[in-house]
């Protein structure tokens, strides 16, 4: 989890004298273009920010989503409902198995790679169980966001994001 890889760059930059800058894991996404590429073809599936088109050229991007299950204790129920709210979850299920809540959503990949396990154990005292599966591809509004050091684009540093989280991600990475 993310104390690990603190930890590990904590040690890098002590022993070593490195000065590091971790970038969030991506997932593929696909990219539907208006016309068809040099190759003829009209669904790019892209791994990084660097691979993505002119937006000009692009009619549509879809996402990956998944169907979370989760199990957590009742008294942790709200902390977990509003965890899931905030990475764009679409709740699907709620029932109770004895004492225990189980919720069954639906979540975009890419919200859940990089913090969300973490923050699930956090807010559940460390109690709750969490299993995904892939539930295919939804069409988004993600745009790529580009951070500039000295006028110059850093690709280590792009990522793509929803549209109405690329202001807030912008500014954390510039304020770390």
């Amino acid at each position: 989890g993310l104390l690990h890889l603190e930890i590990i760059q904590e040690r890098l930059e002590r022993e070593f004298d490195l000065d590091l800058i971790t970038t969030a894991p991506s997932v593929i996404y696909k990219i539907h273009l208006r016309y068809p590429d040099i190759n003829g073809e009209k669904v790019l599936h892209i791994h990084s920010p660097a691979e993505m088109p002119d937006p000009v050229k692009i009619e549509s991007m879809e996402e990956p989503w998944i169907k979370a299950t989760i199990m957590t204790p009742d008294e942790y129920l709200g902390a977990v409902l509003d965890l899931c709210t905030q990475k764009r979850g679409i709740q699907k299920e709620l029932s109770y198995v004895g004492d225990r809540a189980m919720l069954v959503y639906r979540l975009p990949l890419n919200e859940i790679v990089y913090d969300f396990y973490d923050r699930l154990k956090s807010c559940s005292r460390g109690y709750a169980s969490f299993d995904w599966a892939m539930d295919g591809y939804e069409e988004s509004q993600l745009v790529k966001l580009t951070i500039m050091v000295n006028g110059e684009p850093v690709d280590a540093l792009s990522f793509i994001t929803h549209k109405t989280r690329a202001e807030s991600r912008g500014r954390a990475i510039c304020a770390k």
